[in-house]
Order: C-alpha cells, then sequence, then structure tokens
C-alpha cells in the first residue's frame, strides 16, 4: 500500500489565529493540487508560541480548528494531521495534536506529554497522559509534538504498540537542527517505521525556527527535506516496507524488555 503525505510547512503568526487559518486554507488548497492522502500541520500553528495570551487565544475544546479540519476533509476528501493547537479545557490549555480522517470524523486527540521548560511550556500548558495512537486509511499509526522525540522510550511504546508511521508536528528552533534531524533520523531506524516531521518555518520575537521538515523511511534514509522557508512538502511512503524491513531485521520479536526496567 502506498500513501502520499504533504506537510505544510508553515509561516506562523505570532498570536494571531485569524491570519494563521487563513494562511493554512491558502497552503491546504495548494497542497490538494499534488493529491495526497494526507495533510499535515506543525504544532501550535494558529496561536504560535505566544504562550502568556493563551487564555486570550487558545480554541476552547479546539472546537473551531476541528470545525475547520472537518470541513476541510470534507471537502477535499483527505485525512488530517491537523498539527497541535492551543486547546483550552475546564483545567487550563494542553497542546492537542488533532487527527481527522477524510470522512470529516475526528479520529484523535493527542495531548503533549513532555513540555519544554526551557521554552516555559510548564509555566502556561498542562501535559496529557495518552498515547498518541491512530489509524488512517486501515494503517496503524502514532502522532506526537516536537519536544517528544528526545525520548526514545515514547515514541518505542507506540512502535512496539503496532505503529508503522510516525507523525512529529513541531516548532523546532534552528539553532538546534542538527538534533533536529538527527533524532528523527535515529527514531525512524530505531524503531523500523517511516517518520513524517512538520516544522514551521520564520520567526518570533524569541526564536528563529528552523524549518527542515522530512520524511524518512525505516532504514532512515531521507525521502525528501524541506529547506527554511514556507513551503510544501510531498512524498509518497510505501507500507509494505516497513513489515519488509521488521521481518528482516526482527528487532521487535528480538527486545528483551524485562531487563530493561
Amino acid at each position: 500500500m502506498k500513501l502520499k503525505v504533504s506537510c505544510i510547512q508553515m509561516d506562523i503568526a505570532y498570536g494571531n489565529p485569524q491570519k494563521n487559518v487563513q494562511n493554512a486554507e491558502k497552503l491546504i488548497e495548494k497542497a490538494i493540487e499534488n493529491q495526497p492522502d494526507i495533510i499535515v500541520l506543525p504544532e501550535l500553528w494558529t496561536t504560535g508560541y505566544d504562550l502568556t495570551r493563551l487564555e486570550e487565544i487558545a480554541d476552547k475544546n479546539a472546537e473551531q480548528t476541528i470545525q475547520f479540519f472537518k470541513q476541510a476533509a470534507q471537502k477535499f476528501k483527505v485525512n488530517f494531521v491537523g498539527g497541535s493547537v492551543a486547546n483550552q479545557g475546564k483545567n487550563g490549555v494542553k497542546n492537542t495534536l488533532l487527527i481527522i480522517n477524510k470522512l470529516g470524523e475526528l479520529v484523535h486527540q493527542y495531548s503533549k506529554l513532555h513540555l519544554f521548560k526551557l521554552m516555559e511550556e510548564h509555566l502556561y500548558l498542562n501535559a496529557g497522559v495518552d498515547k498518541g495512537l491512530f489509524q488512517l486509511e486501515g494503517c496503524q499509526f502514532a502522532g506526537v509534538i516536537c519536544y517528544d522525540i528526545r525520548f526514545p522510550e515514547w515514541i518505542r511504546a507506540h512502535t512496539s504498540s503496532g505503529a508503522e508511521v510516525l507523525f512529529v508536528v513541531a516548532e523546532w528552533p534552528a539553532p538546534r537542527l542538527m538534533h533536529w534531524r538527527s533524532l528523527l533520523i535515529a527514531r525512524a531506524i530505531e524503531n523500523q517505521c517511516y517518520v513524517i516531521a512538520c516544522n514551521r518555518s520564520g520567526v518570533d520575537p524569541k526564536n528563529q525556527f528552523a524549518g527542515h521538515s522530512m520524511i524518512i523511511d525505516p532504514w532512515g534514509e531521507i525521502v525528501a527535506e524541506a529547506g527554511e522557508k514556507q513551503e510544501i512538502l510531498t512524498a509518497v511512503i510505501e507500507m509494505d516496507k516497513v513489515k519488509a524491513i521488521r521481518n528482516e531485521i526482527p528487532i521487535f520479536e528480538d527486545r528483551r524488555p524485562e531487563y530493561y526496567k
């Protein structure tokens, strides 16, 4: 089975949801020209890291963003790994990844488990507790958010449960671009899975972001990589390749987790 995936590496207007939604609409229409099966957006794409104003600009229960993706999915008949949004709930704000299928159905929500203290996330966001496992097109996938990729045990918790593709949505800063590329490649190799990583581009008042969204195969080979600016990255992934590699080097069968504690 083959799936075409498009990553929308967008520049995000700091603290301006209306402008970001308008930009996303245009970029989605452009991405549809490639006839993708799945479209991916970056982390906190509606607000950026305007954390001090989240109580004002966060999306209540992510309702507006979910509706946005439902309408786009039904219109274009495409699945969305809809990046993450500032999700205002009863007990505060979470950084929540949204999965919507091509029928316009909300398939899964995953809220970021590991909050990044260097960017003060822990002061303004609440951590999630659930896994990012979900299904689209009959395949088992997983979604995580940015800092999560520094925790290989969290990624393995998903791939050992059957995930064959790891989606990563991020706002990864430019000074740590080498870490971004190295960690993503490592996660692909050690988990024998595709890694679809959608980063943002541009700057905010405190950070310059790396771009370099990547699509990596289960051998760790880079299938496609973006530059630093806003662009749409598209590639085809072959699901049978995951199974073939896992059969050739059966790391999941050879694990000895009873000794890992």
